[in-house]
């Protein structure tokens, strides 16, 4: 990330951008940087002036205690600002919470698009929610990096072995660098609900986006907030996971972006 910016409370974020154009500002999801979106980037920049940046309490940016939702979209409003002060915005997963947060607050932004932000569907997926937000309160306030992040990748469904064996890799001490910031996303999920109250309130259009190879409720999740906000539309990626191949989903977004 090569420039920085001071957001409303003095924390620094690291950001860069690529294109000309309307700009269009990346958010990433949980145990990420701006990295992971990064290669989004790339193809979007051909039409578009596109922002990457890292997220308060990750890769080069800065982090200001006590940590608040409005302290993230404090953030992408002096992002916003430095492009310009108006923005598209796009969120994967738990950043797609954020993008509509920040969406509903007023931020001036023209459209808004997300792609398996993960809203809990069932009473059963809210009490694994609920467990989860407790065990990794308790985890983080003891010190238990570790333990913090193996419990989100429980959260996402990988199988024992698969977490154990990323325990034991050179990127483990990367993912304990950056736990702390897991209570952030937890945060911004709130309890994991849809947020049809918050949902409704956002004028612009939007977009939710999930992959048919992806579970099941995922593609609930998104279809369910299309519903909720005034102006949604939903779309399902032919082969696509959480980790939707760049090259398919850059072009849904230009075209939405640009409409």
């Amino acid at each position: 990330m090569d420039k920085k910016i001071l957001s409303r409370d003095g924390t620094s974020l690291a950001y860069e951008s690529a294109g000309r154009g309307a700009a269009v500002v990346l958010v990433s999801g949980a145990m990420s940087t701006g990295a992971t979106v990064a290669p989004l980037a790339a193809p979007l920049s051909e039409r578009f002036r596109v922002v990457v940046y890292d997220r308060r309490g990750r890769g080069a940016s800065g982090d200001t205690a006590p940590y608040a939702v409005e302290r993230e979209v404090e953030d992408l409003a002096a992002l916003v600002e430095a492009v310009g002060g108006e923005a598209s915005l796009y969120g994967v997963s738990s950043g797609g919470a954020l993008a509509l947060r920040a969406a509903a607050s007023g931020l001036p932004v023209r459209h808004v698009a997300v792609y398996e932000t993960p809203y809990a569907t069932s009473e059963e997926d809210l009490r694994e929610r609920a467990e989860y937000t407790e065990r990794l309160t308790a985890a983080l306030a003891e010190g238990r990096r570790g333990d913090a992040v193996e419990l989100f990748l429980r959260l996402t469904g990988l199988d024992e072995a698969v977490i154990q064996s990323a325990r034991q890799s050179p990127m483990w001490a990367g993912m304990e660098t950056i736990a702390p910031s897991l209570a952030y996303d937890d945060a911004v999920m709130g309890d994991g609900s849809v947020p049809e109250g918050l949902l409704a309130s956002i004028r612009v259009p939007v977009l939710a986006v999930a992959g048919d190879g992806s579970p099941a409720w995922m593609r609930e999740a998104a279809r369910a907030i299309a519903d909720a906000v005034p102006r949604g539309t939903y779309r399902v990626l032919e082969g696509q996971t959480h980790m939707a191949d760049p090259d398919v989903l850059a072009p849904v977004l230009a075209g939405f972006f640009a409409g």
